[in-house]
């Protein structure tokens, strides 16, 4: 369901994505997700109504809490996911959105 809010969010600000993968066909493990945020300085994670911001130091690993925040329980990263430069957004919400897009 909220994979679907973010979609019509992004439609209704008139960006596209450069790369989109379907997260049930091509889900992230948790390794793939640590290589993922070896790649970002910043992370805003959403779980239900709180946001979660979270800033990486280049050569430093991800805390447990980042993790904990990314990381569902099927042990997948958790989906809808955004990227956009270095900042990495995973849930939805509105406002998460808005800032980085």
């Amino acid at each position: 369901m909220t994979c679907k809010k973010a979609q019509e969010f992004l439609a209704q600000n008139d960006c596209t994505a450069t790369t989109q993968v379907n997260a049930r066909k091509e889900p992230l493990d948790r390794e793939a997700a640590r290589e993922l945020l070896q790649r970002v300085s910043r992370v805003i994670a959403v779980k239900g109504k709180k946001v979660l911001r979270f800033g990486l130091k280049k050569g430093h690993g991800p805390s447990d809490e980042l993790l904990a925040a990314v990381i569902g329980p099927s042990g997948k990263l958790r989906a809808p996911a955004i990227r956009k430069g270095k900042t990495l957004v995973v849930g939805f919400h509105p406002d998460a959105y808005a800032e980085v897009v």
